[in-house]
């Protein structure tokens, strides 16, 4: 069976918090996003290399549809002038349905208001396997609770 080939999906939401605080826990700290959001996510752990490079792994355990999954991603790009940051999963979970599996998370800032753009590109295993939907909801609560928390520690 052929696949459709690579598919992209997008989903945003705008925050209060500072969106270059949002960036930078993505680049260089994603290991706090366990304590920002615990619900979603359990643990974040570098695998190799160092926190905020390219090419650094990254291994997270997260609940998804109330599953637990885990996912080992590598950082494949970090822009600072765009304010995104790019993740290619290369085992775990996402693999087992999909051949690639690539999320950006871009930040746009403009005074109190800012917008933070989650991009999944993949391509799936077999026909059968359904569009990340629901995963794009859970980027988009996991950035409301890290805005939340944020506006918490900023009060």
């Amino acid at each position: 069976m052929a696949t459709e080939g690579l598919k992209k999906m997008m989903g945003q939401v705008e925050i209060k918090s500072d969106g270059d605080v949002f960036h930078e826990i993505f680049k260089s700290r994603p290991h706090h996003t366990s304590t920002m959001s615990p619900t979603l996510i359990q643990n974040v752990e570098l695998h190799d290399g160092e926190w905020g490079n390219v090419g650094s792994v990254i291994i997270v355990n997260y609940t998804h549809d109330g599953k637990d999954k885990v996912v080992k991603h590598e950082i494949i790009s970090i822009d600072e002038e765009k304010r995104s940051v790019a993740y290619k999963a290369i085992e775990g979970d996402l693999r087992e349905l999909y051949k690639t599996f690539i999320i950006t998370v871009h930040v746009d800032t403009h005074g109190e208001n800012n917008l933070v753009t989650w991009t999944f590109e993949y391509e799936k295993l077999k026909e059968d396997v359904e569009d990340p939907n629901t995963l794009m909801d859970f980027f988009i609560a996991m950035s409301k609770d890290i805005e939340t928390h944020h506006l918490k520690v900023e009060s």
